[in-house]
């Protein structure tokens, strides 16, 4: 996508290492770390899932028919075999 490597350290650095905690009417949790997904109300989240679907997006618009709708990215195939080859072919690119 063209983001210059500084960029991509610096948002990389807001979300390493960071601890969430769970808010409730008892207290706050312990913090504990986030190996799967982003961080949930980010200001950042919106802008890094524009980027992602775009990436996305530009690739399946040159091997395969796909669709987009909201944040939901349907490809499609003749047969799953078709399908399975063309997603392999994205991969190994």
């Amino acid at each position: 996508m063209g983001v210059e490597e500084w960029l991509v350290s610096a948002v990389m650095s807001v979300y390493t290492g960071a601890k969430p905690v769970v808010r409730t009417v008892y207290g706050n949790s312990n913090g504990f770390e986030v190996k799967v997904g982003m961080q949930q109300d980010s200001a950042l989240n919106p802008l890094l899932f524009v980027i992602v679907m775009e990436a996305l997006s530009r690739e399946f618009r040159v091997a395969l028919p796909w669709q987009l709708y909201a944040d939901d990215l349907v490809v499609i195939a003749e047969t799953e075999d078709d399908l399975i080859k063309r997603l392999f072919g994205l991969c190994s690119k």
